[in-house]
């Protein structure tokens, strides 16, 4: 079977991404939180299969190969363990395995990431910074990945040389930055970003992870409206966090400035229904690739799959098998209580309560 390429198919319609690697997997055991890195497809590469598999069934139209942080700068940094043992090669190799293994004969995309080095921060240059770019590529060039993604990106001067380095493989190249409104790390505006990254080659652009779905869509209306002037148009891509964090939103460090990051995010949580309207805004604002980042589960993806079914020919993963949209499953349960919650309008009326007595609706303060 010929696959579409990621080009086409977005020209077609709406592409669906996966999810949550590290986040999910640290609550799986699987991940140590702090350094982040993702000696997982070394270690118990059966948990990232399992994962892949989970959001394929949700209706992912692509799998991400686990490779982020996986540069050997980031590997070696103090605290780090990783790099004692395992190079950028070694991670990426087998994590592009495991994705083959997990894709087989299916239509499902493979992506091959990069991410940040911290040879950019500490000033090294652009040739020692497109060098560890460079080993991480390399995996992704020898596996044939379907396409390539550099996410998680701070400053635009470093997603320029990212873009130029992806370019020369020949294959498409999608560009995420993990700025707000307020800009990238250096102050730059969101459409400056998005106008620089399209001249400099990425077929695909857009925001992932940091800031919740409205925030990173009011960033991406940003960056469109400046692709607009400018007469360029590439498609958008967006995948947030799945937590609410609207009181982050002009900060720079996005979610990571809020006191219960990482280790008690779970009241913030979206539900499938705040994804629903996620999707439908993202799509009418015309975002074509349209994912999650940290916090975003299989439920996650599957709500995205449903929402922008009828736009995508009626296509739905196999886990809609198992699922009625709006709780229209329900009418079948043996309660009551759960019966009369068997509608759309029940789900778009509720709103969730944490639960939790005497907890701040946002938080008043912020971390330094």
């Amino acid at each position: 079977m010929v696959k579409k390429g990621l080009l086409q198919r977005l020209r077609e319609g709406p592409v669906i991404g996966d999810g949550s690697y590290v986040f999910t997997l640290e609550k799986r055991t699987y991940v140590k939180a702090g350094p982040w890195t993702p000696e997982v497809v070394v270690e118990h590469p059966d948990a990232v299969k399992q994962l892949h598999k989970e959001y394929i069934r949700a209706g992912a139209d692509v799998v991400q190969a686990l490779t982020f942080y996986s540069t050997d700068d980031k590997l070696n940094l103090p605290g780090h363990e990783a790099g004692r043992t395992i190079t950028c090669k070694d991670l990426n190799r087998q994590a592009c395995t495991i994705a083959e293994e997990v894709v087989g004969e299916s239509d499902v995309l493979i992506c091959g990431a990069l991410s940040p080095t911290p040879s950019y921060t500490e000033g090294k240059g652009k040739e020692a910074v497109q060098r560890e770019f460079s080993k991480q590529v390399e995996a992704f060039v020898e596996h044939d990945v379907d396409f390539l993604l550099a996410e998680f990106i701070g400053y635009i001067e470093e997603a320029e040389w990212a873009i130029e380095l992806l370019k020369s493989t020949g294959k498409p190249v999608a560009c995420t930055l993990r700025t707000g409104p307020v800009g990238d790390n250096s102050s730059v505006p969101p459409g400056e970003c998005a106008v620089r990254m399209a001249r400099a080659g990425a077929d695909v652009i857009g925001v992932n992870c940091k800031f919740d779905p409205t925030t990173c869509l009011k960033t991406v209306r940003m960056m469109k409206e400046a692709l607009d002037q400018e007469g360029l148009s590439p498609f958008l891509m967006v995948q947030p966090v799945g937590f609410h964090c609207p009181e982050v939103e002009m900060e720079h460090d996005g979610y990571a400035m809020l006191p219960e990051n990482p280790f008690a995010l779970e009241p913030r949580q979206l539900t499938r229904f705040d994804v629903h309207k996620f999707a439908r805004a993202a799509y009418e604002l015309g975002v074509r690739y349209i994912g999650g980042c940290c916090g975003f589960e299989p439920h996650h993806i599957r709500a995205i799959s449903e929402e922008l079914s009828a736009e995508r020919g009626g296509k739905l993963g196999e886990g809609s098998k198992k699922h009625v949209p709006w709780g229209g499953a329900l009418t079948s349960s043996v309660l009551g209580t759960n019966r009369t919650k068997a509608s759309r309008e029940h789900w778009e009326r509720v709103q969730p309560a944490s639960g939790r007595p005497g907890h701040p609706n946002l938080q008043p303060k912020l971390m330094d």
